[in-house]
């Protein structure tokens, strides 16, 4: 007779309970003591049930947060009676690293574009010998890892179209004359902290 509710990710305290009775979703956060500030723009809400063959299937409904919370859109709280996984995911980011003024982690909404002339002015702009050749470091859906250059100077010259940027690009922009860093030794130096990680490009052996 078990009917748990959990609720995983981008919340204050993940938690699971028991359904006693009906709950509606904004119950359900409340629990796991609301979103927190890093929370993306859906809440998935996922429950298993008989398929055509008997196998169970799991169906999912993408909640949006705004419409939720913001806007109280009552079609949104939808009834839980047990059984069901709530997955809030967090925004999206971007890794900005090298020769700029203001490296590290920014915040990007999944479905809106964020462009490299707009990651350089999240970055409060490029140092004074930052190269006109930069790179996006990009993992792709299969887990292969795709190196993209960039012809920066160009682009903020007006010469070349502007390029858009996904969740979890590294965005890499070397000093002028230095050499590229692979892929690997970029996620090693991140692991230490997204800003200071960040920053630690302009400082080591990556001229």
């Amino acid at each position: 007779h078990s009917r748990p509710i959990s609720i995983s990710g981008a919340v204050k305290m993940p938690v699971v309970f028991q359904a006693d009775g009906p709950t509606t979703l904004l119950e359900a956060l409340a629990r796991a003591q609301g979103l927190r500030e890093d929370a993306g723009r859906e809440i998935l809400v996922s429950h298993s049930q008989p398929g055509p063959d008997g196998k169970p299937i799991t169906l999912t409904r993408r909640i949006l947060v705004r419409g939720l919370i913001d806007e109280a859109d009552p079609d949104l709280n939808v009834k839980l009676v047990g059984g069901e996984e709530i997955r809030v995911p967090e925004v999206g980011k971007i890794y900005i690293v090298g020769n700029v003024k203001k490296p590290g982690v920014f915040p990007v909404q999944d479905g809106s574009d964020t462009t490299v002339l707009q990651a350089v002015a999240l970055a409060e702009g490029l140092l004074p010998y930052a190269n006109h050749q930069a790179y996006i470091y990009r993992r792709e859906g299969a887990g292969t890892k795709n190196e993209i250059p960039v012809e920066l100077g160009k682009i903020m010259q007006r010469k070349s179209p502007d390029v858009p940027l996904t969740a979890n690009d590294i965005f890499y922009i070397p000093e002028d004359h230095g050499k590229k860093i692979g892929m690997a030794a970029l996620e090693k130096i991140l692991l230490f902290g997204s800003t200071a990680g960040a920053t630690a490009l302009i400082y080591t052996g990556v001229r």
